[in-house]
Order: C-alpha cells, then structure tokens, then sequence
C-alpha cells in the first residue's frame, strides 16, 4: 500500500546556520522573516550543538514551520527529527545510509541526500530517496567542501540521471541572489529536466533583513518556473528565411539608431580592426579589461563580448560577465584557441561557471573542445580534418548543453537556439587570408546582440516590473545577423576593382560593413532554416 508523503515545495529550501547570523539577529526571528519572505522548506542544521541544545532549536524551529505551513527537515540526526515528529531528514553521503533511516523514520517521512556524482544520484534513485542536493555548484563559507566544485554545467549530467523519475534536485553551495539566475538557467538537462528549487543558506542567515533577501530570491524562481526559456526566444517552425533577413534589417537599423556601446575584451591582435569593425556598424567601441571597471561599463553598455585570444586578464573577464548578466546584457563568449592547451581549457570552465554566455562562437576545433569531442581536432586556434559529420546536430546539442546561442563558424555556417538550426553560406576565401576575421563575426555579433537588447529595452518604461530573462530581445536573430553582416561584406569587399588580396581586402571589408544595409542583406543573404 503506497503512503500518502507530506506535499513539499523545494523552490526556496533554507539551511539554517546559527554561526552566521548577524549580531543582535535572534535565530528564531532571523527564521520566521525568512518564512514570511518566501522561504518554502527549511532544513535545521547544528553542526556543533549537543543533543539537549540541538533538540531546543530543533522544536522551537519547527513550532515557526508549523506556524507557515512549512515543512521542516532535520540534518544528519535521525534522533532529533523522531523526537520533534519532522517531516523528515538529509543526509550526506558518509551518514547514515538510506536504507537504515527508512527503517527508522514514519513511513510518510521525507529522506533528501547530498549528491556530487551521476553515480551518487543513481545509487541515491535506488535507495529510494525524496530529493537529492546536487553540487557544490560553488564554493562556500558555511562549510568545509569534501568533494569537487561541479560547477553551473555540470548539474546537467547529474539532472539526466533523474531522466523517468520523481526524485526531485535542488542545488546546493554558494547560492546566493546574484547567481540564483544563472544556477537556475544554466542547470538543464538535454532532454530539458530542470531544478526544483535552490538550497540556500547565508545569503538569507547571515542578512540583517532575511525577509528582503528571500523575498530577491523568492522573486527569481517564481519568475523562471513561470517562463522556463529565460534567455531567448525561439523561431517557430513557419518562421521563414526571408522573415528572418527582413529582422536581421531591422536589428542593422536599430544598431544604427541606438549606436550601442560594445564592450570587447579581446585580444591584442585584433583590437583596432575590431573596434573599426564595431563603428563600422554603428555601434560604440570601449576595449576595457580591468575588474574594477566592470561594474559601472556594465550600466551603461549594449553587450559584451569576451574574446580570449591572448589571455590576459582573467578576473576582468569574470568580473565582466557576471556584472553584464546581473544588468540583463547580452554575453558573446569567442573561446579563440580554447583546445590548444590545458589553461585555455580550465579558463573557459571557469568563465561559463560563473557566468552564463548568451551566444558561444567558435569554429569546429573550437566547440569541439568546449564540448569535449573527439570528432574534430584543433591546431592552434584552426581547426583540422573535414568538420562535424553533423554540425546541425552538433550545434543543437551544444545549444542545449550550455543554454546559449551556439555560432558554428566556417565555410558554411551553423547558428542554434537549441531548438532551431540556421544555415548559412555567404563568405569569401579572402576571410581565411587576413589576421582576426573570426574575432570579427565575434565582433559583429556582439554588436547585433547589443542593438537588439537595447531596442527591445527602450520599449520599456523604467517602472516596468524586472522578469527573469537574462537578456531581452531575439538573440538567434542577432547572431544571425552578425555573422551574415561580416560574410556579404566580405562577398561585396572582395568583388570590389581596388580588392587585389588579402592587403586591400581588409580596408575594403571595414568600408562595406559601414555600406551595409537592410536591403543588401535580404538580396545577398543565403539564409536556410534547418
């Protein structure tokens, strides 16, 4: 006979941390605030209190709960969750086993487990769990982490491993209201399996008003399980060729109107021709790499763009996204070279952990290595071999993968939302001839998309409630539109009289990017939808 389990909402769990609360905060106080703010399930935990101190705490807790409806779990002592009648328990993976605490809890009790692994969360399925707490997604100063940080991307893989279940995942470590976004977004299965909530703890403890910082965060999550593709919209399956070079127009006339101002922290072989390129369009240059100039460029620009090339200031280009994503910018990632050593490798995890990409853009080589694949090997920041057997596929996986615009550039080129795949075939040899041509799509694009995130802002009064996408504005158009910006341009340059290789093209290139308008696009445009 099946039993009837408490009906329990993980949206906002809190782990209570008596240590980091303010000075003059009562625990007790600190809690119900936190209730009130939008807290919807509350795990006790004293890590250091004897039993008689632990059982205070624990009751006078779940008194609070009650109050709220709340439901209340306990950390790690089964004795303590019996004797206060809980609603159940967590345990980490060196407690108690699942098995054993079943046996002693009421039949309707909730059992949770903290899992870092796919092999965790499996093991976890079959002990029978309720929910499982998957990361650290970040490092933390509320406790000693005793396994690896699994990072934003790596909750996926552990989400797929709850593929035909109702085990329900929370993340866990380092949660705070200036990722909760990004955790919520980035965490994604492949086949779309998301997070049910978000475990936090000092972030609403250690606040001197728990109330407003639950409430942030409360605020978050409602808005993402409301509206689940948070960061682009995507074509519908009518959406025409022709419609899209006729948007791909319009965002060129909104770069012009509005001239955007483009971050780019790129590297040093290509920053005047970029910033040539940016103008070119329409659109502002500022090249700026120091961190303590991300919060206030953040404000006021269109897009950034990160472009490591020549990795230089890597808690500049840290500090930059995570500032662009907390101002809702959009993000141009161009992982240049990302395969060809270790370090380019580490840093590229290290920039989509912390903040969340809008558009990737990179050759074969290059998302190939971004997505651990074999199929195509790089050399330096150019790729070897004959490509993707199926880059449509490949860019569709990956799109889903990282939660992000993926641009797959090359002879033909390959734009994805995750959803929709668009080919396209403009371009020249000569592009393969000159310095920095694929920084320049990345160039472009980032221009596109801060075109198409300003003019879909300015539509909004500033009193217009906050929701939770990461960017407004159609960003598979604009990443369309940037590549195709630079491959007809490079068709019209190279098919110029004064065009007599690779030393006249470049100026020629710069030249007709300015010249470039609506109508060009829709009669050069090879455009197919996938």
């Amino acid at each position: 006979m099946s039993v009837q389990k408490p009906t329990v909402d993980y949206s906002l769990y809190l782990v209570t941390g008596r240590e980091l609360l303010p000075e003059g905060k009562d625990y007790l106080e600190s809690l119900e605030e936190s209730i009130k703010g939008g807290v919807t399930l509350v795990q006790v935990r004293e890590k250091h209190a004897e039993t008689g101190e632990f059982l205070r705490i624990a009751q006078a807790s779940k008194d609070i709960c009650r109050k709220y409806n709340v439901p209340i779990l306990i950390n790690d002592r089964i004795d303590i969750a019996l004797a206060i009648q809980a609603d159940g328990v967590h345990i980490g993976q060196s407690d108690m086993p699942v098995e054993t605490a079943r046996k002693l809890l009421p039949p309707n009790a909730i059992i949770g487990m903290t899992c870092n692994t796919v092999e965790h969360v499996r093991k976890a399925v079959q002990d029978g769990v309720d929910y499982v707490g998957l990361g650290p997604v970040w490092g933390t100063q509320t406790k000693k982490l005793t396994s690896p940080i699994v990072g934003v991307r790596g909750i996926g893989p552990l989400l797929d491993a709850l593929e035909g279940t109702d085990v329900k995942a929370v993340s866990i470590a380092g949660i705070k209201s200036t990722n909760a976004l990004h955790c919520l977004h980035g965490s994604v299965s492949m086949s779309g399996r998301s997070l049910d909530g978000l475990a936090v703890v000092s972030d609403i403890v250690a606040s001197k008003d728990p109330y407003t910082a639950a409430k942030r965060i409360a605020t978050i999550i409602k808005a993402c399980k409301a509206n689940p593709i948070i960061c682009f919209s995507t074509f519908p399956p009518s959406y025409a060729p022709d419609a899209i070079k006729h948007s791909v127009g319009e965002l060129l006339e909104a770069v012009k109107q509005h001239s955007p101002i483009v971050h780019q922290i790129t590297n040093n072989v290509v920053t005047t021709q970029s910033a040539n390129a940016t103008i070119a369009l329409g659109a502002s240059p500022i090249m700026a790499t120091a961190p303590e100039e991300m919060a206030d460029l953040a404000a006021v620009s269109g897009g950034l763009l990160v472009n490591f090339g020549t990795i230089q200031n890597l808690d500049g280009m840290v500090a930059a996204g995570f500032n662009y994503n907390q101002n809702r910018k959009p993000v141009v990632f161009d992982p240049v070279g990302v395969g060809a050593t270790g370090y380019r490798r580490a840093s590229a995890a290290t920039l989509l952990n912390a903040w969340q990409a809008t558009v990737i853009k990179g050759n074969s080589g290059e998302l190939a290595a971004l997505a651990n694949s074999n199929e195509v090997q790089a050399k330096g920041v150019d790729s070897v071999g004959q490509g993707f057997a199926d880059p449509a596929t490949f860019v569709r996986n990956l799109a889903r993968k990282e939660r992000a615009i993926i641009v797959l550039t090359g002879v033909t080129d390959y734009v994805s939302d995750g959803t929709t795949v668009v080919r396209l075939s403009n371009g020249h040899p000569l592009l393969g001839e000159i310095t920095g041509s694929g920084c320049m799509v990345g160039t472009a694009v980032a221009a596109f998309c801060a075109g198409a995130s300003t003019a879909e802002s300015s539509k909004r009064s500033p009193d217009e409630a906050e929701d939770a996408k990461l960017v407004r504005g159609d960003m598979l158009v604009a990443a369309v539109g940037g590549v195709l910006a630079i491959t007809v341009a490079s068709e019209l340059a190279a098919a110029r009289a004064d065009v007599k290789g690779s030393g006249t093209f470049l100026p020629a290139l710069i030249d007709e990017l300015g010249a470039l308008t609506p109508e060009k696009i829709a009669t050069y445009g090879k455009v197919e939808v996938i």
